[in-house]
């Protein structure tokens, strides 16, 4: 009987032996520090003039919209100063009384126009765009919402533009006009928190060369955009 309690205390002793927990030992989560902030972005805007002949008005809402990628180069050891170069591609939409309309020997005519005497007029332009921008921004390799400062200069180039007059007894549809400055640059800021930011762009550059309406005057207008753009991560 002695024998058998003996026994049973020394299995008792290494059950409990057995079943001591071990304690747990987390992994170690490595985090980047090296972190860039490359993102793709998108922007609706509405366009407008800047320098435009004293009639020239514009009518209905002039969208612009814009897409592309841009790659983040920190300059600064807390990475919130940065320097980023991109590539996108832009549509801008213009609903003005500027109109064109064609001799019969090809020569262009300008004019500003009352919309009493037109039924619609429109001009639209499609750019490949180079933007590089200074970032200043309060983030961290923890998290992607912060807020942000970005300005800078966008280089464009017009591939493709077409113009259309509705005169109510015409229509002029004028397809790559030569009087349009292919190479277009201006300057550009944004601001805001996380996905939402305020977008505004000054053309530097006027739209069109060297072009004068039937009246004198020059064409030397510029373009502007402000509206909203968007970056995804």
């Amino acid at each position: 009987m002695r024998l058998f309690f003996s026994c049973l205390f020394l299995v008792s002793f290494f059950n409990v032996f057995s079943q001591e927990e071990k304690p747990e030992i987390s992994p170690v989560v490595k985090i980047d520090s090296l972190y860039r902030e490359d993102q793709f972005y998108f922007s609706v805007a509405y366009n407008l003039f800047s320098q435009a002949p004293e009639r020239l008005k514009q009518d209905k809402f002039s969208v612009g919209l814009s897409m592309g990628f841009l790659r983040d180069m920190p300059v600064n050891k807390k990475r919130t100063v940065s320097i980023a170069a991109g590539l996108g591609l832009s549509y801008q939409n213009y609903f003005q009384n500027l109109t064109i309309s064609k001799e019969q020997d090809g020569t262009l005519i300008y004019g500003v126009n009352d919309y009493n005497e037109i039924a619609s007029n429109r001009y639209r332009q499609y750019l490949v765009d180079l933007p590089i921008e200074f970032r200043w921004r309060n983030s961290t390799y923890e998290s992607h919402k912060f807020w942000r400062i970005y300005t800078g200069l966008k280089f464009s180039y017009v591939f493709s533009n077409k113009s259309l007059l509705d005169d109510g007894e015409n229509t002029y549809k004028i397809t790559n006009n030569p009087d349009i400055n292919n190479f277009q640059y201006g300057a550009y800021i944004s601001s805001g928190y996380n996905t939402w930011n305020v977008y505004f762009y000054y053309g530097l550059n006027p739209l069109f060369k060297d072009v004068k309406t039937v009246l004198g005057e020059d064409v030397n207008m510029k373009t502007m955009s402000l509206g909203l753009i968007f970056y995804i991560l």
